[in-house]
């Protein structure tokens, strides 16, 4: 693997709600990389931790009652930049194929620190839901339209973040949605947005879990990006 700078260090930040039958082999793929990975359980409620807690060389956080992905996200960012300059975040529910982590970090260019997200091939394919390919249209207008980039997949949560600059970012959405606020903040604080293709895995026959729920994630999302668009005519960040 070619890493723009041998300085740099990087971590897997891996959050994880209820999805106990996937974390396991999305740990360890993303195991083989060679970089710390830490795990945080969101306060789940099945067995998602005892699929996990016996692998060695991760370290894994938990929140005793769930928080939201966002939430979960800074918890692991917290604990990796002690020990990296970069997070890499995945999502643990087998969509993505940890491997590709490579594109991402090859991506880096070699004198800014971008947040760098993973673009999905083939989101229009038969086998992925069309909540997550309306989703992604949606968000991705909305994002830019509250200031923030013009990216082709701004729901993607398989990503590189530069540490500590995204913990200072004042993001306060703390589920779903702070992975699409973070993007505008960025944008707004002179943070480079860029993307690298990887590549998406949707089961055919089902079994991948999502926690997305239409009506009450569409409110949540309509919230944050009215609020957005608010500071953004004020010129507030």
């Amino acid at each position: 693997m070619s890493i723009p700078n041998k300085n740099n260090r990087f971590a897997f930040v891996i959050p994880v709600y209820n999805h106990a039958g996937t974390v396991a082999q999305v740990v360890k793929d993303a195991q083989t990389l060679g970089f710390p990975v830490f795990v945080v359980d969101d306060g789940s409620t099945d067995d998602t931790y005892d699929k996990i807690k016996d692998i060695q060389g991760i370290q894994i956080l938990r929140h005793e009652q769930n928080q939201g992905k966002g939430a979960a996200i800074l918890t692991g960012f917290a604990a990796a930049v002690k020990i990296a300059d970069w997070a890499i975040t995945m999502d643990a529910d087998g969509q993505h194929y940890p491997e590709d982590a490579k594109k991402l970090v090859e991506a880096l260019p070699q004198k800014s620190r971008p947040i760098v997200v993973g673009a999905r091939s083939y989101m229009d394919g038969q086998h992925v839901p069309w909540t997550s390919s309306f989703g992604r249209k949606f968000s991705n207008f909305w994002v830019q339209t509250s200031g923030g980039p013009a990216i082709s997949d701004s729901q993607s949560g398989f990503r590189i973040y530069p540490l500590p600059e995204a913990l200072n970012l004042k993001t306060k959405a703390r589920r779903f949605q702070f992975e699409v606020e973070i993007l505008v903040h960025a944008k707004r604080n002179g943070l480079p947005v860029i993307e690298a293709p990887v590549r998406v895995h949707y089961n055919p026959e089902g079994g991948r879990i999502s926690h997305f729920r239409p009506f009450v994630d569409f409110c949540r999302n309509s919230s944050t990006f009215t609020r957005l668009i608010f500071r953004r005519i004020f010129f507030l960040k």
